[in-house]
């Protein structure tokens, strides 16, 4: 038997900051990474149907945890209150809040991590917002490139490549470009024109198969089981970028 939660009172999370639509099938909600670029969010987004909830520091690992644990973890809690449906055998889809949720985090191993946790925390304990096709992962720019006042926004290395070719001309002008670090290096409106404007925006719908590939990464990652963490890691050493240590 568990006590009461915030689930009966209907208080929502202090960092979320809610839309003005109460309709549900028209509001998104913005899970993002820190509270810089949750700052950002706010004042970039649409405040009308866009809602911004974020989210700080290491969450609780899902692999080890009941949903006792869930209620009164104060990283995940805020997500299960601002979704308003509920968790595991409480789940009721009809009381969603928002019909598109997006999870907006770093492009770099931290993000990652984010994504990964938050993917399997749906996955394991309200898998219908997956199956349903209500979660998406936003998708950021990773590079600003400018010439003057022509501004290109690029998300992979090879669009980088391009959109260089195309503003530097036969002449081989001088042309800038900026790496994203974070989100919090975007400014609101650069924040909304590249990611959050439903006109312009990449997303990407989260499907079942990316959710329990996530799930498997996190079991392996995070499980009690070293031998298959080991391999994981031999195996992927090559690929890692850049290690914070």
């Amino acid at each position: 038997i568990r006590r009461q939660t915030g689930l009966e009172s209907g208080q929502m999370p202090d960092k979320l900051r809610d839309c003005n639509d109460r309709d549900p099938s028209l509001t998104e909600l913005y899970i993002v990474e820190g509270d810089s670029a949750g700052g950002s969010a706010t004042q970039g987004r649409d405040s009308r149907f866009q809602a911004i909830l974020p989210l700080w520091g290491k969450m609780l690992n899902v692999e080890k945890a009941r949903a006792d644990r869930i209620y009164g973890n104060d990283k995940l809690m805020p997500v299960v209150l601002a979704l308003g449906c509920g968790i595991g055998d409480e789940f009721d889809i009809s009381k969603l809040r928002y019909d598109k949720v997006f999870i907006m985090a770093d492009a770099d191993v931290d993000g990652s991590h984010i994504r990964t946790l938050l993917l399997t925390f749906f996955f394991r304990f309200m898998r219908p917002l997956i199956e349903d096709g209500h979660i998406y992962l936003a998708q950021p720019p990773l590079f600003k490139v400018a010439r003057g006042k022509q501004v290109r926004y690029a998300f992979s290395d090879a669009e980088r490549d391009q959109y260089i070719s195309e503003l530097s001309g036969e002449n081989n002008l001088k042309v800038n470009v900026q790496r994203y670090k974070g989100l919090g290096e975007m400014d609101p409106e650069q924040l909304w024109e590249t990611t959050m404007d439903p006109e312009r925006r990449t997303m990407i719908k989260v499907t079942m198969e990316d959710a329990v590939k996530a799930d498997e990464i996190f079991t392996i990652l995070m499980g009690d089981k070293v031998a298959p963490r080991k391999e994981f890691i031999e195996k992927n050493a090559e690929y890692v970028k850049d290690l914070d240590v």
